[in-house]
């Protein structure tokens, strides 16, 4: 496993065009990229398909992942990679957007723009659907629909012109809750599968080491060796993820 110095060492001569070092943080991160493309798996797009999507969103992220970031790079690199995929998804996989909806929002966005110019005020959705004589939910629906994901860490000017990352205009409880989740699944894949099992008996079933040591016929000196082994383990795969 790499730890933080090595993925930060590589990551510095990725970007200066070391492709042995590109290949390598491709391969470190392989477990990453499969968490997190389960979730589409199902979805009328083929694994590999969603596999190479995926990997360049890390690409991306080895690419623009800077100390300035002040995250762990799988942190700053998760959001970057499910926006790739959504974006395939949106583009080029199940999520087709039809002619007359695309034809629409360009319609709804026109109005917005010219009613923005003379009055100074955005129109409603309600005064939308009223101008186009269509249902509220169907304007929400058609801007919806067509909108292109962008990565939390792209930046924009804030009110003083300063330029930020979207994720600081963000509630991000959930986004966070989210990687942490993807991100745990990744070590914990990394474990071997004794070290999972206590690891999730332990702290996903809330049993005692007695009774993880009688399941597993051992001792609970045993167990709590392991479990202090395992620990330690995990704190190192997170500080070098």
């Amino acid at each position: 496993m790499l730890s933080h110095e090595e993925t930060m060492r590589l990551i510095a001569q990725a970007q200066q065009g070391d492709e042995q070092a590109t290949t390598l943080l491709l391969t470190e991160n392989a477990p990453l990229l499969k968490s997190i493309i389960k979730r589409y798996l199902g979805k009328h797009i083929e694994y590999d398909d969603l596999y190479q999507i995926a990997g360049i969103g890390l690409l991306k992220s080895i690419k623009n992942f800077s100390y300035e970031h002040n995250v762990r790079f799988s942190t700053y690199a998760v959001p970057m990679i499910l926006g790739e995929i959504k974006r395939y998804m949106r583009d080029d996989g199940y999520l087709k957007v039809s002619r007359s909806l695309k034809s629409l929002s360009s319609k709804i966005t026109k109005y917005a723009d010219e009613q923005l110019k003379e009055t100074g005020v955005s129109p409603e959705i309600e005064q939308i659907a009223q101008h186009f004589g269509i249902e509220p939910t169907e304007v929400i629906f058609a801007m919806d629909a067509t909108r292109v994901p962008v990565s939390l860490y792209e930046t924009a000017n804030d009110r003083d012109g300063k330029q930020t990352e979207l994720i600081e205009h963000l509630p991000t409880d959930e986004d966070k809750k989210m990687m942490d989740r993807l991100i745990l699944k990744d070590m914990l894949s990394r474990l071997a599968p004794r070290e999972r099992k206590i690891v999730i008996l332990r702290y996903f079933r809330d049993m005692t080491q007695g009774e993880i040591a009688r399941k597993m016929g051992v001792s609970q000196v045993q167990i709590s060796r392991l479990e202090n082994k395992i620990l330690k383990k995990l704190k190192e795969l997170y500080d070098g993820s």
